[in-house]
């Protein structure tokens, strides 16, 4: 299995004035997403029982997830790592402007586990290169790579999308016709359930769109 990923040549202008560079941009191919149902069928398959007792037993672990994580938990997802609620604030000097005006946003904070960040570190990246007439002219294959944490505290946007890759190979293109934004301070509101941390200060330094 392999992560597809494609770098179109688009003509990007930095300023009003500039006549604009071309440059390689990557974006993730799209997936296409599959249904509740798809889930719950394949489970029922690999696990032996009924699509009924599957059904009811998605149903009652997302309203316990929904109402412990609403109580400031960080609660566990099952296979994949933990989910708590957070919020974007604004921060002020005077305790008489604290408000709750200054909330910008909440947020749904997903840490995955050791294990899924591994299956992601040892998944393949295929990279198709397309120039500004459509043309693939490029393939690049990376079989390894580093997995941004959301815990480092001390990692940038920039650095973290610069992760190191191994084991590259270029094959030849055949001819087929092909952003980010940041974000400010948060605060976490849960933490006090299995694998969280409650009450600390989330300084994020930037979300991909």
């Amino acid at each position: 299995m392999a992560i597809k990923v494609k770098a179109v040549e688009r003509l990007l202008k930095f300023d009003k004035e500039s006549a604009g560079k071309y440059r390689y941009v990557m974006k993730p191919e799209m997936y296409s997403s599959l249904s509740q149902a798809k889930v719950i069928k394949e489970a029922a398959l690999r696990s032996g029982v009924s699509q009924g007792v599957m059904q009811a037993c998605w149903d009652a672990a997302g309203e316990v997830i929904k109402a412990w994580a609403t109580e400031g938990h960080s609660v566990a997802l099952p296979g994949l790592g933990t989910m708590r609620f957070g919020l974007r604030s604004k921060s002020v000097e005077n305790v008489n402007d604290v408000k709750t005006g200054l909330i910008t946003s909440r947020r749904i904070i997903f840490t995955p586990s050791v294990d899924l960040k591994d299956e992601l570190a040892d998944t393949a990246i295929v990279i198709s290169c397309y120039d500004r007439n459509g043309n693939e002219v490029k393939r690049v294959t990376s079989t390894s790579g580093e997995v941004e944490d959301p815990e480092d505290e001390g990692g940038s946007g920039e650095g973290q999308n610069n992760g190191s890759n191994s084991g590259t190979s270029e094959t030849p293109g055949t001819n087929t016709g092909g952003s980010q934004g940041g974000g400010t301070g948060s605060i976490d509101t849960g933490g006090n359930g299995n694998g969280g941390n409650g009450g600390s200060t989330d300084p994020d330094d930037g979300d991909e769109g």
